[in-house]
């Protein structure tokens, strides 16, 4: 079997999109329309998902994708706790509809309703209703909802303790996913998000987060950001604050996926990192849509990345299965489940 580990609903169905303007027009002008969530129906899911992810997932010859809600459009630096608490329901509630249509390909990991200086703590009641009361098998995790400004704590804050104590107490990890940007300083794919992973694993580095949370799995997307391209800086930096080996201060329990998209990146990853810490990934359909010049393929086709390195048939098993069963425990019991 393989797993995509990051894929995203980029294909809503047009209602759902209509809901969330309305949310945010009412929320800037109390006197517009209430946002009301008009009726989807299944066959309108099934459409935007078998003309589209799911088409690609089997022409590139995957299985499974661990889905979520579109990222940018998480947003959770627009509004209040009640526009992000109600967006994340919806949101999540459409996901789960997804997975209940096509669950041999669909496993839901959901959207949190993060909002700016509302303590994290705040979202443990829409964790344990998406992973006890739906099924899902991880979260996104925020770790920036003002979208740019970075105004709240680092990761590595006691301040996120009660949440990592969840994540740990329901056995699921979190994958570290930025929203959309409001800085005009930084773009959303091209900046926010790769200056969001290599800052959280570099408050990592700083902190002893996981020295208190030895159980704790988190998942740094893209790649790990700049990590890998730079890991003899952070070693060295490792060293200069006094710390332990990158392997064992942070690699226990931090993993990287494969939404890099060329070749010689994808060389260096697996280069660099130990293929114990890479989870396949495409976060299709998602940051670059279109089709290499050079190649004649999508960039997003990380799986023909993966196929062309010279890996064992053991190590290339671990990177399209194996590691994601170990990440995600409840996404291996609902496959042994099936099984």
């Amino acid at each position: 079997m393989i797993i995509d580990c990051h894929g995203h609903y980029t294909t809503e169905p047009a209602a759902f999109m209509a809901f969330r303007k309305a949310q945010i027009a009412h929320f800037d002008d109390p006197h517009a329309p209430a946002p009301v969530l008009a009726a989807i129906s299944d066959d309108e899911i099934r459409e935007s998902i078998e003309q589209n992810q799911l088409r690609a997932l089997l022409d590139r010859g995957c299985d499974m994708t661990i889905f979520s809600p579109r990222a940018a459009g998480m947003g959770h630096h627009i509004g209040d706790e009640a526009v992000s608490s109600a967006w994340a329901r919806a949101s999540n509630d459409l996901i789960h509809r997804v997975t209940r249509i096509f669950p041999q390909h669909y496993i839901g990991v959901c959207q949190l309703p993060q909002s700016v200086g509302v303590p994290i703590a705040h979202s443990i009641a829409e964790l344990e209703r998406c992973v006890l009361e739906l099924g899902f098998v991880g979260c996104n995790l925020n770790p920036d909802p003002s979208g740019g400004h970075w105004s709240g704590p680092p990761l590595t804050d006691r301040a996120w303790y009660p949440f990592f104590e969840k994540l740990v107490e329901l056995d699921v990890p979190a994958m570290i996913h930025v929203s959309g940007s409001c800085n005009p300083n930084f773009h959303a794919t091209g900046a926010h998000y790769i200056n969001a992973d290599t800052t959280a694993f570099m408050q990592f580095l700083q902190g002893d987060l996981f020295a208190d949370f030895p159980d704790l799995k988190l998942i740094i997307p893209h790649g790990g950001g700049a990590v890998p391209y730079h890991w003899g800086r952070y070693r060295g930096l490792a060293d200069m604050l006094g710390k332990p080996h990158l392997r064992d201060h942070i690699m226990r329990n931090v993993y990287f996926d494969t939404c890099v998209y060329h070749q010689a990146g994808i060389d260096l990853l697996f280069r660099v990192i130990d293929i114990e810490n890479i989870l396949f990934a495409s976060e299709m359909f998602g940051a670059v849509k279109g089709i290499d010049p050079e190649t004649g393929h999508n960039f997003d086709d990380t799986k023909r990345y993966i196929d062309a390195l010279p890996l064992s048939d053991a190590d290339r098993n671990k990177v399209y299965e194996a590691n994601a069963r170990r990440v995600y425990p409840r996404l291996d019991a609902i496959l042994k489940a099936r099984a």
